[in-house]
C-alpha cells in the first residue's frame, strides 16, 4: 500500500510538472510565437491562456508596446554641401513577429541598429535635398513625413513599424550658424510684416462694413422714430379734435391756459402783445367780472 501510495504522488507530481509546461499565459503587452522543434508553427496569439506541447514545442515572448531608442549625433551633408550635427530619437513597435524574428532572430539591439541605419538613410536623403536655412526652418511634421516615407518599405521588410523620428539636437558650423540665423530673421520679419498687413487689411474691412451697417441700422431707427411720431401726431390730432368737438369752449379755454403758462412762466422774456388781443381773452373777461 505505501508503494502504491509512493507511486501514485511521484504520477501525480509528473502529471502537475507535464501540466504546467502545457500552459503559457500571453499578456496584452506581449507578442508570442509557438516552434516545433525550431520551426515557428503559429504567432498570432491573443492576450490569454494558451497551450504547447512540451519538449515538441517553445515558446517567446516579445514587446508589443512603442520601443523608444535614441542615437549618438550623425553628420549629414545640405545640399550646399555644409555638414550638420543631428542627434535624433525613434519609436517604433513590431508589427509582424513572425517576420520580425526571421529577420532579427528576435533580438531587439539587433532590431534597433538596423533600424537606426535605415533612419539615418532617410535623414540623409531628406536633408541632402535642403539648404541648412531650409533645414532649419523646416516644419517637423513635414520633416518626419518625409522620412517615414522614405523608410517605409524598409522598415516593413523588418517587421516593425516605425512610428515616429525626432529630431533632438541640429548643432551647424560655426562659420555658417550666425549669417543663417540672420537669414531666418529677416524671413521671420518678412512674414510678420505681411502677416500685418494682412491683418490690418481685414480689420480695415470689418470697421467698413461695421459703420455701413451701423448707418444702415441708424438710419432705419430714424424712419421708424419718425413714423412712431408722425402717427403719435396724427392720434394727439385727433384726441384733441374729439375733445375739441364734445366742448370747445372748455378746450378753448385749456388751450389758452396752457400758452399763458409757456409764455408768461420766464422772468427774462419780453412780449408785445396788444391787451385787446384774444391772447387775453379769458383774462379781460375775468377782470370784467
Amino acid at each position: 500500500m505505501a508503494n502504491r501510495a509512493f507511486l501514485g504522488l511521484i504520477i501525480g507530481a509528473v502529471a502537475l510538472i507535464v501540466l504546467s509546461m502545457s500552459a503559457f499565459t500571453v499578456k496584452e503587452t506581449e507578442l508570442a510565437i509557438k516552434f516545433r522543434f525550431g520551426q515557428i508553427v503559429r504567432s498570432d496569439y491573443a492576450p490569454g491562456l494558451h497551450f504547447m506541447i512540451p519538449f515538441v514545442n517553445n515558446v517567446r515572448k516579445f514587446e508589443r508596446r512603442i520601443i523608444t531608442e535614441n542615437y549618438p549625433a550623425e553628420q549629414f551633408l545640405t545640399s550646399e554641401g555644409k555638414i550638420l550635427r543631428i542627434d535624433f530619437y525613434i519609436k517604433w513597435r513590431i508589427e509582424d513577429v513572425s517576420r520580425y524574428y526571421q529577420a532579427t532572430g528576435g533580438i531587439e539591439d539587433v532590431a534597433a541598429g538596423r533600424l537606426g541605419s535605415i533612419v539615418k538613410d532617410g535623414i540623409k536623403g531628406v536633408i541632402a535635398r535642403r539648404t541648412i536655412q531650409q533645414v532649419v526652418a523646416a516644419e517637423r511634421a513635414e520633416f518626419t513625413g518625409e522620412i517615414l516615407k522614405i523608410t517605409e518599405g524598409p522598415t516593413s521588410g523588418l517587421g516593425v513599424e516605425l512610428v515616429d523620428v525626432r529630431v533632438k539636437k541640429i548643432d551647424l558650423p560655426e562659420e555658417v550658424s550666425e549669417s543663417v540665423f540672420s537669414r531666418m530673421r529677416q524671413d521671420f520679419d518678412r512674414q510678420a510684416k505681411e502677416l500685418r498687413a494682412r491683418g490690418a487689411e481685414i480689420a480695415e474691412k470689418l470697421r467698413a462694413e461695421a459703420d455701413r451697417q451701423r448707418t444702415e441700422i441708424l438710419a432705419n431707427a430714424r424712419r421708424e422714430a419718425e413714423i412712431i411720431r408722425g402717427e403719435g401726431d396724427a392720434r394727439a390730432a385727433e384726441i384733441y379734435a374729439q375733445a375739441f368737438q364734445k366742448n370747445p369752449e372748455f378746450y378753448s379755454f385749456y388751450r389758452s391756459l396752457e400758452a399763458y403758462r409757456q409764455a408768461l412762466g420766464t422772468e427774462s422774456d419780453v412780449l408785445v402783445i396788444s391787451p385787446d388781443s384774444d391772447f387775453f381773452k379769458y383774462l379781460n373777461r375775468a377782470s370784467r367780472r
